[in-house]
Order: structure tokens, then sequence, then C-alpha cells
């Protein structure tokens, strides 16, 4: 049976600042999708990770569909009526368009979308993430589908020892979408040299390669920047990854994150933060929003979804998170200099580029 799994996210208002949406606005974008959505979809689940609500559809209507993506936009705009309605911080951030055209993409929120004919036994995990940008994905997907020092289900398991195709889309190409596809292992050193620019080069997808039909992930590449013309917020990505049998196991693909790897973002997004795992429907945190990662894992029967495990919802990750919190203490202990703060390019407030440039004109050459 072939199913797509549609994961659509957006900022539509949180209390008190950059938080978590309020009960209010979250029941309320769950009552208008239980009521317009008869019909369209299999299954769904609502949650969020910091200010950000998440949906999550399972359907038979195929990538980018219409209907779906109207949904989730109509969704997100009823929300946005709530959060106004109670003051919310941010209210509509996400919604950098009026009128829907078709498809969200384009539009604000960030969406991962995978189509697949279901296994007998289909694991899938979804990842979403809270103040950082789509490149924070780009090591830990790296690990686990390129690096059996990560995953070593790459040495041990037939299925996966040739290795897995990645789809790259460099995102400051912006006429239309520029993208590269290379393998591991053999281009991995290619790989590598791309993935490291995590502000431009982003996975996209990655696509078996002992199964060259079968995608193992999808990756939102939405850059809210590009959309707007100026600074809005974190782009907030999401991602889909199947695991097991032809893929990295669920434990390869989510111990990745015990990296806790820095990443951009962080307070007015000018910031490298390490990236912290977070049990699910947390609030973004009040220590300068250092950047946070989400995990569900779930099985799916004809488009039916089990119930979530929290994968970062048990005591290993308690030492992780204290590892990260050690991490951001040390970077933010340097203040406004680099590393701490991005460089001047990647700044998306623009006090100091304002300032800077007029500072430029009383620079004065000396003979």
């Amino acid at each position: 049976m072939k199913i797509t799994l549609s994961l659509i996210k957006a900022d539509i208002g949180a209390v008190g600042g950059h938080t978590k949406p309020s009960k209010k606005l979250l029941e309320g974008v769950k009552e208008f999708i239980a009521k317009k959505g008869k019909g369209l979809f299999v299954d769904h689940r609502v949650f969020f990770t910091g200010d950000d609500i998440s949906l999550l559809f399972s359907h038979k209507r195929g990538v980018e569909d219409k209907k779906i993506h109207k949904l989730a936009f109509e969704a997100f705009k009823h929300g946005t009526k709530i959060a106004k309605s109670q003051g919310l911080y941010g209210a509509g951030q996400d919604i950098l368009k009026d009128s829907f055209s078709g498809n969200v993409k384009g539009m604000g929120p960030a969406v991962a979308e995978i189509e697949f004919k279901e296994r007998e036994n289909e694991s899938v995990i979804v990842f979403t993430m809270d103040k950082t940008e789509p490149g924070a994905f780009n090591l830990p997907l790296y690990l686990a589908f390129a690096d059996p020092m990560y995953s070593p289900g790459l040495l041990l398991s037939p299925p996966l020892m040739k290795g897995f195709t990645f789809e790259i889309i460099d995102t400051e190409y912006l006429k239309a979408e520029k993208i590269v596809r290379l393998n591991a292992p053999e281009d991995l050193y290619d790989i590598a040299a791309l993935l490291r620019e995590t502000r431009r080069y982003v996975i996209k997808s990655i696509w078996s390669r002992e199964y060259p039909k079968e995608q193992a992930v999808a990756v939102s590449i939405t850059r809210l920047k590009h959309i707007a013309g100026r600074y809005v917020g974190k782009d907030d990505p999401v991602a889909i990854v199947r695991a097991q049998k032809i893929f990295p196991a669920t434990e390869e693909i989510g111990g990745v994150f015990r990296v806790a790897h820095y990443v951009g973002g962080d307070t007015r997004g000018s910031h490298n933060q390490p990236l912290m795992p977070v049990k699910l429907n947390s609030p973004a945190s009040v220590h300068y929003c250092i950047p946070i990662v989400q995990g569900a894992a779930f099985s799916i029967k004809n488009g039916v979804m089990t119930e979530f495990v929290d994968m970062f919802d048990e005591p290993f990750w308690e030492y992780i998170r204290e590892k990260a919190s050690l991490k951001s203490i040390l970077m933010r202990d340097q203040g406004f200099t680099e590393p701490s703060m991005l460089p001047y390019d990647e700044l998306e407030y623009g006090g100091i580029v304002e300032r800077l440039k007029r500072l430029e004109k009383r620079f004065k050459i000396e003979k």
C-alpha cells in the first residue's frame, strides 16, 4: 500500500515570547483539522516543538497535494486568529502570504513529505527542531547514513552496504531548486565538503542505493529570509526518516544526536549554540533559546499511526542535556565575539549590519 507522510510546521504565536503555543491555540488547530479534514487523510497528529506547531498527516494523495496543503494553511490561519485574540507573541509569524496558491512551500511553513509503499513493519521517525536552520540536519544525517563510526549497520547489514544517495540543495540559488546528487561512500569527501557549509548547502533527501526507489529521508528546506526578504525568525526545520531493515536502525539514527553539535540560531537567530535533544512538546528554553530537537518514533500500518515513542525521554538523554547545557554556557560566555555570535554576513538582525555601514564611512585611508 502506498502512503504519503506530510509533516508541516509553522510558528503562529506563543505565550510571553518565543516559548510555546497556548493551550487554546493548540486545541483550536486540532479542532479545525478534525472538522475540516474529514475524508482527506487516513490519520494525523498535532504537536509542538518550542513555539512551533507541527501537523503530521498520513494519506494516499501523494506529495504536494493541494488539498492537504490547503488544510494545513487554513488551520494555521485559523490558529493565527486565536493567537491574535490572546495577544500571543509572533502571531502568524511564519505565514508570509495571505492567499493560498496550491502549495504551502514558499509561503512560510516548513514542509517535509515522503511517499512510499508500506513495508510489513514500517518504522518511521519524525524530527522537529526549533531556533535553528535546515542545515542543522546535515551532520546528524551524515553520521547516520554515511559514517560507520556512528552507524555500524553500514558495515553489518547487507542492504546498507552499498550506501546511500544524498540529494543536496544550494539554498542560495533562488531561481529554482539547484540540486546535486552524490553517493556515499564514493563521494564521501565531496558530501562532507558541501555539508560543512550548513547555511548554504542542505540535505533535501536521502535514498537507498540497494533499492533506488526507496526514499529514506525527507527534510524541509524552507529559508524564511528568502521568502520575506528580511529576517522574520529562524527556519526551524523538520524531517521524516524511515528506519530499520533496509535503512539504519532507530538507535543508529537517534543516537547521533548525542553529539549536541553547534548550529546557527539561538537568540535573535544570531549565535552558534549546541543542538539539545528534548522531550516531546517542550517549550523553548529561556536560556537564550538554545536550539532544540525532538524525535518521535512510531509504526504505521495501512496509513494508521501507532502512539509516539518519545525518543529523547529516557535517562541517557539527561546526560546529553547536561552536556549541551555546558557547551551552551561555554560558548555564550564568549559574548558578542565570534564564533559565539555569527559572522557579519550571517547576522539576520539589522543592528550590527547598519552600525558597521555607518562606521565604514568614518574610516580614513592614511598615506
